[in-house]
């Protein structure tokens, strides 16, 4: 009873809009208030201290880094006309632009939002002035928004690998295969479109003068160090998360000087960036430990996990019935709220009914990428609404959105059938 009263109360601080960790902090409370009465408070200080001492969680700040100097940079534009120049003219080109841009901004930043703001601002706004259609665009930027998550780095994966005590570089390698078979996915969506109704495609609109393809590689090739100082070092074995993550500040630091965007200005705007993001996460953290042990000391997972077992389901209709909450709560709640939510009823689960954890996270994790382009409250729908042209209303954002949820569907259909796409490459490490 008391933490179905909490619960409710955490609903509702969620609706009047209190900031997730306040929320949290809310609802542990009244939890531990009617759990254990006001002696419960004292594992407040205690659970504080534990997190904020996690070695692990240097990793999110480095990541949240890293991503802040490349996009106050100014790197991201290069990035577009690199891209741009090696692309050509097949057809659909300024469509595939934004699928190519989409997995290579997935693989610099872990920011679905801000991958939707810079898309909007930037690749498709020149598209819709070259006659492109307005929906087909937002709904490829909505889904490349979804890539930033699920492609290292991201923040996302080193917080439910330290929420599920799985291994934080196996679960970012993880990430990899899924996130370019959605690229796939999305690149062949529109090819078929295009294939229907050659009208759309912008091929035949005047193009801007081209360079040579040699010059716009090696204009990519600065974004290298940051790729492999982050995802090579870790898949080699050379360093940890920590370490790579590190690396990774470094190497866009020197990204930004290679192209002379460094400034002291810059790195003094990405680090208060940083800094109010993280000192939220290690709130949020902190809230997080403190339900773990509510959740335990309750016994709401011990029943839970009695409760499925009891129903004597096929294994697969239980996945799909942990896969189905995620995905409903994930159109109205923030992902690290959920994270905190669901991640310590769902870690017990896994040994129960013999869920491998790669697989299982990174279908989780595919899951909460839904929830930022799923209306009516995806955080990257308002994103991309405010960085978009004034002639794309937020309805258009709505409806071009439908396909890319359900390529993701198919994305997370396909993990489940084949789990060597989450599972190898942690494999070979």
């Amino acid at each position: 009873m008391p933490i179905a009263i909490g619960f409710g109360a955490l609903a509702l601080l969620f609706i009047i809009g209190v900031p997730v960790f306040a929320a949290f902090f809310g609802f542990n409370i009244i939890a531990a208030l009617g759990l254990m009465g006001p002696q419960g408070l004292s594992i407040f200080a205690a659970s504080i201290l534990d997190t904020s001492m996690t070695s692990e969680l240097v990793t999110v700040p480095l990541f949240i880094l890293l991503g802040e100097l490349l996009f106050r940079s100014g790197c991201i534009t290069i990035l577009f006309d690199a891209v741009d120049d090696i692309v050509g003219r097949i057809r659909g080109r300024q469509y595939v632009i934004v699928v190519l841009i989409s997995v290579l901004l997935g693989a610099l930043s872990g920011s679905a939002v801000a991958v939707a703001a810079m898309l909007g601002k930037t690749v498709m706004s020149e598209a819709m002035e070259r006659g492109g259609d307005k929906r087909l665009l937002a709904g490829l930027v909505l889904g490349g928004a979804c890539l930033a998550p699920i492609i290292p780095p991201s923040f996302l994966i080193v917080l439910i690998g330290m929420l599920s005590g799985t291994s934080i570089s196996a679960l970012l390698a993880a990430g990899v295969l899924p996130g370019l078979v959605a690229g796939l996915l999305f690149f062949a969506y529109v090819q078929f479109l295009l294939w229907r109704d050659p009208s759309r495609d912008m091929t035949s609109s005047p193009d801007k003068l081209r360079g040579p393809m040699w010059k716009a590689v090696i204009s990519l090739l600065p974004f290298s160090i940051v790729i492999f100082a982050v995802l090579g070092l870790i898949l080699l074995g050379i360093a940890t998360p920590n370490e790579a993550a590190a690396c990774g500040v470094f190497g866009a630091l020197a990204v930004a000087a290679i192209y002379g965007k460094l400034s002291v200005r810059m790195i003094l705007d990405s680090l208060k960036g940083a800094i109010l993001m993280s000192a939220m996460i290690l709130l949020i953290m902190a809230a997080s430990k403190v339900l773990t042990q509510l959740l335990a000391f309750s016994g709401l997972t011990r029943d839970l996990v009695a409760f499925l077992t009891a129903l004597d389901m096929p294994t697969v209709m239980v996945l799909i019935l942990l896969m189905i909450i995620p995905f409903v709560l994930c159109m109205f709640l923030d992902q690290i709220a959920l994270l905190l939510i669901l991640i310590p009823i769902y870690t017990p689960l896994l040994d129960t009914f013999g869920f491998d954890p790669l697989v299982f996270w990174t279908l989780f994790l595919l899951n909460l990428t839904l929830g930022a382009i799923t209306p009516p409250f995806g955080y990257a729908l308002f994103a991309l609404g405010s960085a978009s042209p004034r002639e794309v209303s937020l309805r258009d954002i709505y409806g071009a959105s439908w396909p890319f949820i359900g390529l993701i569907l198919l994305t997370l259909v396909l993990v489940w059938a084949v789990p060597g796409l989450a599972t190898w490459l942690p494999s070979q490490l």
